[in-house]
């Protein structure tokens, strides 16, 4: 009788707990872990490549953040975001980062359109592999610097599915036709904004400031006081601006802070920034 009650018992626990444990499932699905995509290639060039980072527990509801790195367009590296990435993924642990490379701009190449189409290629990219990433196409944008630029330029202009949920610009240009760069007789600045040319409308074309409208997304804006290469009516106009527009935003000046911080102020970024995406990215 023992041993029978040992043997039923046996077979009990072998054809009951692999259908609560195995395979990490509950009611059913299968929970997908936590997966590491490095240089994904959107593109035949060897700059448009991107990382992904997909959150364990991910379904198609789950939302992407895009991070965009800066160089003034014509240098840097999808590495430089490597400490936005690695504090997005620690702090909000459900939302999947996507951190991209693209062309950089030379004599022959302007950044634009040639950056926002890469952008573009990456959504459309993430578009097609929604059901392999198991993601959603809910997205925010973060951009430093020229990619600050980029960012707020995509998701005001070229953002033709209405996915933009969410957009950041830390000391990222906004405005190719203010005099303070056009009239500037600092030569970087003039080399930087030579870029894009001498034409007024092209200028304005490529400018977040003359391309933001009522139905831009909620945007967060940080800049710095003493920023030797963005004006301070880069982010006092372009926040002016939103305002006027009704916009959702938020606009953050360090007046002691140049092209970049850290310590105290960089921890307040960081607070700021997660509540923003934790608020808007939903």
């Amino acid at each position: 009788m023992k041993k029978t009650l040992c043997i039923s018992l046996t077979l009990f626990l072998i054809l009951i707990f692999p259908s609560c444990s195995s395979d990490n499932q509950m009611g059913g699905s299968a929970i997908l872990e936590e997966e590491t995509l490095p240089d994904v290639a959107y593109g035949g060039d060897a700059d448009q490549m991107y990382d992904i980072y997909l959150p364990k527990g991910r379904t198609s509801d789950t939302r992407v953040i895009l991070l965009v790195h800066g160089g003034g367009w014509t240098s840097g590296d999808k590495t430089d975001m490597n400490g936005f990435r690695d504090f997005l993924r620690e702090e909000l642990p459900d939302i999947a980062i996507v951190n991209l490379n693209y062309r950089l701009a030379d004599d022959a190449n302007p950044p634009h359109p040639m950056q926002i189409n890469d952008i573009t290629a990456v959504v459309n990219d993430l578009k097609d592999k929604q059901n392999s990433y198991q993601i959603g196409t809910g997205l925010g944008l973060v951009g430093v610097s020229a990619g600050g630029q980029l960012s707020l330029l995509w998701s005001y202009a070229h953002d033709s599915g209405n996915q933009v949920q969410m957009v950041c610009s830390v000391v990222g240009p906004t405005n190719f036709t203010d005099e303070a760069y056009l009239n500037s007789g600092n030569p970087i600045l003039q080399e930087l904004v030579s870029q894009f040319g001498e034409d007024e409308a092209f200028l304005k074309s490529v400018s977040p400031f003359h391309q933001a409208t009522a139905a831009s997304p909620p945007t967060i804006l940080f800049y710095g006081g003493q920023d030797p290469l963005i004006p301070t009516s880069q982010g006092i106009d372009m926040d002016n601006k939103l305002g006027e527009l009704n916009v959702a935003h938020e606009f953050i000046f360090y007046p002691e802070e140049g092209h970049g911080w850290n310590g105290a102020n960089l921890l307040d970024t960081s607070i700021k920034l997660k509540a923003f995406i934790e608020t808007h990215l939903r």
